[in-house]
């Protein structure tokens, strides 16, 4: 099995074209076509042509055990000073709420992307039962019976401070039904990730999707051949994922400095050197 890993990641290193010698993310050749840096907050229930995200997953497929509130005056999402605060809180009844952010809505409207590099900057959560996430998810009609594949950045388990898991699936539908997933655990110090800031990317290419932390490769998997959609943004704090929640910290927070989408230059730039 090692020699199969080591023999595909030799593949995949040749087709990516940010890779430099020392695994740093070359971000000099990419161009930024969206850029999210919560100086305002800009968010629908479900309407993308009216605000810059929903809060909901377009395909209303919500999950955990934390309610996905709409925005409002008793909403999950916070800004301040240029940075969103996701809440999760637990109501009378032992019953919690928190939220999602999608960058697209069931109609497609809103930012997608195919190809290029995603990152956010994030502060996740500590404590057992919190499931933050960044991820990116094809943005297609309802009614669309094709494939679909999610690539998710990050996914954190609050019990499990020194990792977090980078997985790509593909969904089946219609007359192809079943589940594909490849999941890559990354090894952390621990509670790292809930101390301080970090950046969750992944670059995704017609080969290769390259995960990264801090801009620096972490894994890398072959792109599955179902990849054909954009791709829309999506960050959420959820709770749960199979894992009790009885000792979550009430409230829970996920702060979120920027998220960003970039695609690759035409040309490369004679200042990017390999």
């Amino acid at each position: 099995m090692f020699a199969r890993l080591i023999a595909l990641l030799l593949l995949c290193a040749a087709a990516s074209p940010s890779r430099a010698g020392d695994n740093t993310l070359q971000l000099c050749r990419f161009t930024r076509t969206y850029s999210e840096d919560f100086n305002s907050l800009s968010v629908s229930p479900w309407n993308a042509e009216k605000a810059r995200w929903i809060a909901h997953t377009p395909w209303n497929g919500d999950f955990g055990d934390a309610r996905f509130l709409d925005p409002g005056e008793n909403g999950p999402f916070f800004v301040k000073d240029g940075m969103l605060t996701i809440e999760a809180r637990k109501h009378p009844g032992d019953k919690w709420t928190s939220g999602l952010l999608a960058s697209a809505d069931p109609t497609t409207a809103g930012f997608s992307q195919t190809y290029g590099y995603f990152e956010a900057r994030m502060k996740l959560p500590p404590g057992p039962g919190v499931w933050p996430a960044f991820w990116l998810a094809a943005s297609a009609r309802k009614d669309d019976q094709t494939p679909a594949v999610e690539i998710d950045v990050i996914e954190y388990y609050g019990q499990f401070p020194d990792a977090f898991h980078s997985v790509v699936h593909v969904w089946g539908k219609g007359d192809k039904p079943g589940h594909q997933e490849t999941d890559r655990l990354t090894k952390v110090p621990s509670g790292s990730l809930t101390a301080n800031f970090h950046t969750y990317g992944a670059e995704v290419t017609r080969e290769a999707i390259v995960f990264y932390l801090d801009r620096r490769e972490v894994s890398r998997v072959p792109t599955p051949p179902e990849h054909d959609k954009p791709l829309m943004l999506l960050v959420n704090l959820a709770l749960g994922a199979g894992w009790p929640i009885d000792r979550t910290p009430n409230p829970s927070h996920l702060l979120v400095d920027y998220v960003r989408a970039y695609a690759p230059k035409d040309a490369a730039d004679p200042a990017c050197r390999d």
